[in-house]
């Protein structure tokens, strides 16, 4: 494998591809940055690209009609952006935009949906990858609904800590309460008591984990489970 492909590895989901099908999918591939903020998708327009991170984290949110934003899953190098491609969609039922800035590649939809097709090793990865988000999504529903906000709150920093390379990344807290669909000064009160606790410091639009396994206790057991079944079905082909 040349270092031009050995590059793409650096997405989970082509890594696990065999260096034939890697080859055979790389041209199709185009490097791209994820600035921040930056809108990938939004609601009911056009998915003209599927996009597969290296590094930053994207996120999903659900649609407007909630007349609120509330974040229903994130994602990062361990996954793409597109997973509705392979099921049939066209629209993207909501937006989705990058939270951290990072990098990776974009393939255009017809081109997905053509190498997914002639390719069975794509086809298997992607596949059991939108199994995987389907998990997420779920179980991040059922989380909002029956967990307290701390909970929640250490979950999404524990979510987004997987996803991001070193302890520190930007984060106001405006932003944390819109994902968590939470009151800026409920979030304040629950950052500002996990601070206290040595679990995490913020300052200035940063948040820097001080302690992980601290902040796993504190978190509900969502996160663990959602964890274990991207492990379990984005491990590598027997």
């Amino acid at each position: 494998m040349d270092t031009a492909h050995s590059d793409l590895r650096a997405n989970q989901l082509l890594a696990l591809l065999d260096d034939e099908t890697l080859r055979a999918v790389a041209p199709r591939l185009a490097p791209v940055p994820f600035p921040l903020r930056e809108d990938l998708y939004l609601e009911q327009t056009t998915m003209t690209h599927a996009w597969f991170p290296a590094a930053g984290v994207l996120s999903m949110l659900g649609s407007a009609v909630a007349q609120t934003d509330v974040e229903v899953a994130t994602i990062g190098s361990e996954g793409m952006l597109g997973v509705g491609l392979l099921l049939g969609a066209e629209l993207s039922f909501g937006r989705v935009f990058v939270q951290v800035q990072g990098s990776g590649w974009r393939m255009p939809a017809a081109d997905l949906r053509a190498c997914a097709q002639a390719h069975p090793a794509l086809n298997r990865v992607l596949h059991r990858y939108a199994n995987a988000l389907m998990v997420q999504i779920a179980q991040g529903t059922a989380c909002n609904r029956a967990h307290a906000v701390e909970q929640r709150c250490a979950r999404w920093l524990l979510q987004t800590h997987d996803r991001v390379r070193g302890d520190e990344f930007d984060l106001t807290q405006e932003f944390l309460a819109q994902m968590l669909g939470e009151r800026r000064a409920t979030v304040n009160q629950v950052a500002g008591s996990l601070q206290q606790r040595g679990l995490i410091r913020y300052s200035r639009g940063r948040i820097q984990v001080m302690d992980r396994e601290g902040l796993e206790s504190a978190a509900c057991r969502c996160y663990g489970f959602v964890r274990t079944e991207y492990a379990r079905m984005l491990s590598p082909p027997a």
